[in-house]
């Protein structure tokens, strides 16, 4: 039904300022999940991967359910797995309004949100309330005013606060938008990061029976020494995955259109290329020793069997949503199942 509807209201959510706009459609998707029942397990090619079981490739990214109030709402549009977040261990307002742009000639959009969320008890309680039993992944950043040398302590406060109810937790270390925050990707703040948490992560899986994969996103932002950086790095301890890419810093492409100056992280169409090419650059650093979720551009079922194409197992998606609506979800569950087919089979899935 969700699907059915978005193309008639569209144009008027595109009328409404884009923060506006994306609060509606939460309350709506909050509101369909709390009147259905949970939807029946969704369909596509299941996939093992970080111990989990994912009945499909693909999920829906980080900061379009930041504080898990539309999990079930959310569940019915079919993703194989759900990403909530960024959290912060103390509530946030994040930057000053307006901080949300939409570029629609490129399909893009441009946000400097900054990690506004109601803090991590609330997300707790919110997801510890959801009827869907899906894969939940928990997505955790520093709150703006903790200074980068104490970092990891609110990383760690956030790990401990949602160990019990994440399926896994994505360290974001490459937003744009909180200052600072992406000098986490490198040299010994990565490494210090990760030697804690891992340690940490170990000693909650001792104490509680429960194993929580820990998760990476990096910056599509990288150049290629940072790139073989961190990829030795994660492999160097216990990491279960990466995720390829946050939102870029970058305008090619896009810079001569309206509101394309306006400071913060560019998603869409634009970050297709660049995001992939992370992708396949990680992939051969990588070597298999990782998993790979792709994020960033995907708006076609094509985007997402580039990304997998490229190296990625899973793939997930934000910005397409807002451009494309629900249908994309299911044209890419579709696609990817397809695409990893034998070869013989791929004509009569597609």
């Amino acid at each position: 039904m969700v699907a059915f509807l978005y193309p008639l209201i569209r144009p008027f959510l595109f009328s409404l300022d884009p923060e506006v706009a994306h609060e509606i459609v939460l309350f709506i998707l909050k509101y369909l999940g709390a009147i259905f029942s949970p939807p029946p397990p969704p369909e596509g090619a299941p996939i093992s991967l970080m111990g989990l079981s994912f009945p499909n490739r693909v999920g829906l990214a980080a900061g379009f359910d930041k504080n898990g109030t539309a999990i079930d709402g959310l569940a019915h549009l079919g993703f194989g797995f759900i990403e909530v977040g960024t959290v912060t261990p103390r509530p946030q307002a994040g930057n000053p309004k307006p901080r949300l742009f939409r570029l629609p000639q490129a399909r893009a959009l441009i946000n400097r949100m900054g990690f506004n969320n109601a803090g991590v008890r609330s997300l707790v309680a919110q997801a510890a309330r959801r009827r869907w039993s899906g894969i939940l992944g928990v997505n955790i950043g520093k709150n703006a005013d903790t200074p980068i040398e104490r970092a990891v302590d609110d990383y760690r406060i956030a790990l401990l606060s949602t160990w019990a109810i994440a399926d896994y937790i994505a360290l974001n270390i490459s937003s744009p938008n909180t200052t600072h925050l992406r000098t986490l990707q490198h040299g010994e703040h990565l490494e210090k990061l990760l030697a804690e948490l891992s340690l940490l992560a170990e000693q909650l899986t001792q104490t509680t029976g429960k194993r929580v994969p820990l998760v990476v996103k990096i910056a599509p932002d990288l150049d290629e020494e940072s790139l073989t950086h961190i990829a030795t790095t994660l492999t160097a301890y216990p990491i279960s995955a990466v995720i390829a890419t946050n939102t870029t810093l970058s305008r090619t492409g896009v810079a001569h259109l309206p509101l394309a100056h306006q400071t913060g992280g560019l998603s869409g169409a634009p970050l297709m290329a660049v995001s992939t090419r992370i992708v396949e650059q990680l992939s051969s650093l990588l070597q298999g020793r990782l998993p790979i979720i792709a994020a960033g551009g995907i708006l076609t079922a094509e985007d997402a069997v580039a990304k997998i194409r490229a190296g990625a197992s899973l793939v997930q998606l934000y910005t397409g949503l807002i451009y494309r609506g629900p249908r994309l979800v299911q044209e890419v569950i579709k696609a990817t199942a397809a695409e990893c087919l034998p070869r013989s089979q791929r004509s009569q899935a597609m």
